[in-house]
């Protein structure tokens, strides 16, 4: 079956600008910290240097998640069963969405993205692969409640969220994200997600400042984005990519921090930053398995099956949608 060419549901201006992009971008610069919300990575250029990420060999989440879908599948269908339709929050990724999709055979697959190029090119690359799946791509900011295509209403719902992005949220922001998840899908869904694990604080860096230098690249493209898309002039070589891991939060910290004094101007505003100060742009939450479970509970969302790689680093976990309690 051919691709659907998919719904857009992207506030823009005039000029083709996403409107909540420069909001947050020019909210955020004017903080005492200035950060950047990672969604705003994903432009078709980050989406691919993404990809280009999963392929390194310090970065271990893919390869865990991989395993576990894999080595796991048997297990994963029995409890799911067939005829769901996929909803993937994120494009799809070319290794492990086909083995979730050739695991439990599913009615329709929707992936929802905010980078619209990126989406319709995973989407095709996936229809091609499952030419008999029906595939409805939504062009839309996956942080608050989505209309799903009126052709998969009437069918049970799985979200997918691989990769532990859910990690780069704070935990107001990522139960927020699970509950705009839940009114997404509705109740009695079911949601498999990728969710990182807390270990040794050098194996966590180096994924997050590979030896190549590509996720430099990857951070120092959110720049790039800016100028391009916001009339700004960032000398972005003025900036440098910088891991850091807080153990008060659990978290991998990205920052990008100035080399020098520097000024700038974004869509008529302009700002600026003496040498040593940061554009937070990314946070990797590590997780525990209460912790986890807490977190997915705020969401509404309760779990029902958890499964990690052999080595322990990452977990995956299926949870159900539950109505809300008013009390214990």
């Amino acid at each position: 079956m051919t691709c659907a060419p998919g719904l857009k549901l992207v506030d823009r201006d005039a000029g083709g600008v996403d409107l909540a992009f420069r909001a947050d971008v020019l909210a955020g610069l004017a903080e005492p910290q200035k950060a950047i919300p990672a969604r705003w990575f994903y432009d078709d250029e980050g989406s691919q240097l993404f990809e280009d990420i999963t392929q390194l060999p310090e970065y271990y989440p893919t390869r865990a998640e991989t395993e576990i879908l894999t080595q796991r599948s048997g297990d994963i269908a029995n409890l799911i069963g067939p005829g769901w339709a996929v909803v993937e929050f994120g494009s799809g990724s070319s290794v492990k969405t086909p083995l979730l999709l050739s695991a439990i055979a599913p009615s329709a697959y929707v992936p929802l993205d905010i980078a619209g190029d990126f989406l319709r090119a995973s989407s095709a690359a996936l229809s091609a692969k499952f030419p008999e799946l029906p595939v409805w791509p939504v062009e839309a900011d996956f942080m608050r409640r989505v209309e799903l295509p009126v052709e998969v209403a009437d069918l049970p719902k799985l979200g997918f969220f691989p990769g532990s992005t859910i990690g780069n949220m704070i935990a107001r922001t990522a139960t927020d994200l699970l509950r705009s998840m839940r009114e997404t899908l509705g109740e009695g869904a079911l949601l498999l997600i990728g969710m990182d694990l807390v270990k040794d604080e050098d194996v966590l860096l180096a994924a997050y400042d590979d030896a190549q230098g590509v996720t430099a690249k990857f951070n120092c493209n959110l720049l790039h984005r800016i100028n391009r898309e916001l009339d700004a002039d960032i000398p972005v070589a003025s900036f440098a990519h910088e891991a850091r891991w807080n153990d008060v939060f659990a978290r991998v910290e990205m920052h990008l921090v100035a080399r020098e004094d520097v000024s700038f101007t974004v869509s008529g505003q302009r700002f600026a930053m003496r040498a040593g100060e940061s554009i937070h742009t990314e946070n990797s939450h590590k997780f525990t398995k209460r912790s986890a479970q807490q977190l997915l509970a705020a969401g509404g969302w309760e779990p029902r099956a958890r499964w990690t790689d052999e080595a322990k680093r990452f977990s995956l976990v299926l949870a159900e949608s539950r109505p809300p309690r008013s009390a214990p």
